[in-house]
Parts: structure tokens; C-alpha cells; sequence
């Protein structure tokens, strides 16, 4: 099993990663945020999907080898 602490480092920084991207995408006007937004807002949700799979592999203790 991976460290606990490296593992809720990794969780730490997709928060942070999603966070930022919520900002970015508040941030943005007119075309821009036409342009962008859905695409960004894909990839915070897959920010986020990541974040609870990786809350799911922590509770049931579980990695996969290297």
C-alpha cells in the first residue's frame, strides 16, 4: 500500500487543481467563456472523479502494483 500521507498529498492537490479551475472558469468573459468553459468544466469534473476514486482506494486499502 502507498503511504497514507503521500496518498492524501495526491488528494490535496487534485482539490486544489479542481479549485483553480473553478476560478479560472468564473474568470472568464464573453468568447472567451464560450469558447472554453464546457471544456474546462470536463475536466474539473474529471478532477473531481479522481479525487473520490482515489478516496474509494484509500477506504478499502487497496493499490494497484507499480
Amino acid at each position: 500500500m502507498a503511504p497514507p500521507a503521500e496518498l492524501a498529498s495526491i488528494s490535496t492537490a487534485l482539490d486544489d487543481l479542481a479549485g483553480r479551475l473553478r476560478g479560472l472558469i468564473e474568470g472568464l468573459g464573453g468568447a472567451e467563456r464560450d469558447a472554453l468553459e464546457t471544456e474546462l468544466a470536463e475536466v474539473e469534473r474529471s478532477l473531481d472523479g479522481a479525487r473520490r476514486r482515489l478516496a474509494r482506494v484509500v477506504g478499502a486499502g487497496v493499490t494497484r502494483p507499480r
